[in-house]
């Protein structure tokens, strides 16, 4: 996966020594309460190493599950994806269309890390010729809306296509 940077942040892999930072932030239900149709909170360390195992099966070059890191202190602020995103249906075929998401410790939360990453990122996608990338969101996560209107994607409405669940749907074309 490549290693991004942008003038405050670096994003990078996710390594085995991040278990403890992708525990702390997957346990506050803060961070998982708009995440699926029923948040769930990371019990242990195990199912951190098991988050980080399948976050890097999904690199293939141009999708990947980044961690991001403040490149003055080094410290982790969050995650960022660009992933195939699932169609709702009981088996979670996949949809064919790319998501680009992100999830921020509370720690990082207000200091704009959320939507310097996301740009980065949907600019590394559309470098790789990636067509389109959607956004969901639920639609009290005034903070991610927030994201979307800075990284200029374009609300749709809403939408029942993925995670089985309705959702705020925005999206974002290649300008190349």
């Amino acid at each position: 996966m490549q290693t991004l940077k942008t003038p405050r942040l670096t994003l990078r892999p996710y390594e085995s020594a991040d278990a403890d930072f992708v525990l702390d932030m997957y346990s506050r239900m803060e961070v998982q309460r708009f995440l699926g149709a029923v948040p769930k909170l990371m019990k242990n360390l195990d199912e951190a190493q098991a988050l980080i195992e399948a976050w890097g099966r999904v690199d293939d070059g141009i999708c990947g599950v980044w961690a991001v890191e403040e490149r003055d202190t080094g410290n982790l602020a969050g995650t960022l994806l660009l992933k195939p995103i699932p169609a709702s249906g009981p088996e979670r075929q996949p949809s064919g269309d790319i998501e680009i998401g992100w999830h921020f410790h509370p720690a990082s939360w207000g200091q704009g890390f959320a939507a310097e990453a996301a740009a980065a990122v949907l600019e590394h996608g559309f470098g790789q010729g990636l067509p389109r990338v959607v956004v969901v969101i639920d639609p009290a996560n005034t903070a991610s809306r927030r994201v979307c209107e800075k990284i200029g994607v374009v609300p749709q409405g809403s939408t029942d296509r993925y995670y089985n669940t309705i959702l705020e749907l925005f999206t974002a074309e290649n300008p190349g």
